[in-house]
């Protein structure tokens, strides 16, 4: 007979959040690397807003490369050295770019080279360590938790952004390059060390094989990748995870010059609508976690009907808005903000949990090739849909 892997115990609250502590630190680079890279180019050495839109579009390309990456995950059968791997990389990319940026100021061809570069390891490390992350989460979390632990995982990288964003501002001053690279760097080397805590005994140590994990090995990446979209759930999902996340980027760019250009907001008034609509994001997404925790059932827990409900509920916010547009003086914009964050909110963590449920449904061994179909749909949609956003403002 042949040895098969014991299927280890799920995941208990605290594994969880281990295991969202990987996406604290992928949130951690990515943030510095988007956001803080992006002011410096543009403010400090006076280029063109068009080159970190560029570079952020790279990193958005690379990661068409998800499905690539998860198969590669199916053929080892374990996840772990992906995200760890995949951490590393990432870490050398974001340690890279704010190396990038800082010779920009005096060999600007050289540090665009080598902002490219990073920003293609950037996008292969995300791709690699999210990818392998979310299947590890779904194989070893049980269903009746699956929206809590998307609930958890996701509120600790928003959390990986704010903690990042606000301690490197404050190491940050006064700028300096060396300041930024020693910034990038210390970031980048303490999400690597927390991933590798965080993922260290949790997936197991089982070494035999089962018989289609063997048979996985044999098969081509073309050959998973075709048998998987052929898969009519693994399909539909992916349409509808592009469709949603095209609209969901999309609104995010529209938002803030809309306030001003229709409602008359000033630049810090905006800025506070993006917390409010923020606020209701992280609302809408820890009441489907802690709802679906509790209770469960057909109604209350199927997944699939609160992202459904979540989409609509946006539409409907959406549509709010642009009524709103027309009687600025009485509209309750930021009632109107806030409720759309709320079913952004409650969307985006029922479509992540109904991700990981899903992910199994279908060829074994697959799991890895399927949510990095996901991955990659909701990666284009996203590059996608800040581009036709700016374009529509």
């Amino acid at each position: 007979m042949s040895p098969t892997l014991v299927s280890p115990r799920p995941l208990g609250w605290l594994g969880i959040v281990r295991l969202g502590l990987v996406q604290t630190g992928l949130g951690a680079i990515v943030v510095l690397t988007t956001s803080t890279l992006n002011r410096v180019m543009v403010i400090e050495l006076a280029l063109p807003a068009m080159l970190p839109g560029a570079l952020v579009a790279i990193h958005y390309v690379m990661q068409m490369l998800r499905p690539r990456l998860g198969h590669g995950s199916d053929v080892g059968g374990r996840r772990t050295p992906w995200i760890i791997g995949g951490m590393a990389v990432l870490a050398l990319g974001g340690t890279g770019a704010a190396g990038a940026v800082t010779l920009m100021g005096t060999h600007l061809a050289l540090g665009i080279a080598l902002a490219v570069v990073s920003f293609v390891a950037i996008g292969l490390g995300v791709g690699a360590a999210g990818t392998s992350l979310l299947v590890l989460l779904a194989k070893r979390v049980d269903d009746r938790r699956k929206a809590a632990a998307a609930t958890i995982v996701w509120v600790m990288m928003i959390a990986g952004f704010i903690v990042t964003a606000t301690t490197a501002g404050k190491f940050l001053d006064p700028y300096s390059p060396a300041r930024l690279l020693a910034v990038a760097a210390s970031v980048s080397a303490i999400a690597f060390i927390v991933t590798v805590l965080a993922t260290w005994g949790v997936e197991g140590h089982g070494v035999a094989r089962t018989l289609a994990g063997r048979e996985a090995e044999k098969v081509p990446f073309r050959v998973a990748m075709r048998e998987t979209l052929a898969e009519p759930m693994a399909r539909r999902f992916a349409i509808f995870v592009f469709i949603s996340m095209l609209a969901y980027s999309g609104q995010d760019l529209i938002l803030e010059p809309f306030a001003g250009l229709a409602f008359g907001y000033t630049p810090g008034q905006s800025t506070a609508l993006a917390g409010v609509q923020n606020g209701g994001v992280l609302i809408g997404m820890i009441l489907v976690g802690a709802l679906t925790a509790a209770v469960g059932g057909r109604t209350v827990g199927n997944l699939k009907y609160w992202a459904l409900g979540g989409c609509l509920a946006s539409a409907v916010a959406l549509t709010g808005l642009a009524v709103g547009g027309h009687m600025a003086e009485t509209w309750p914009l930021k009632a109107n903000v806030f409720f759309l964050g709320f079913s952004n909110g409650v969307f985006a963590v029922a479509a992540i949990g109904a991700m990981m449920g899903f992910v199994g449904n279908g060829k074994e061994n697959r799991e890895g090739v399927r949510m990095g179909l996901w991955g990659a749909a909701q990666a284009i949609a996203f590059g996608v849909g800040g581009f036709l956003g700016t374009v529509a403002v």
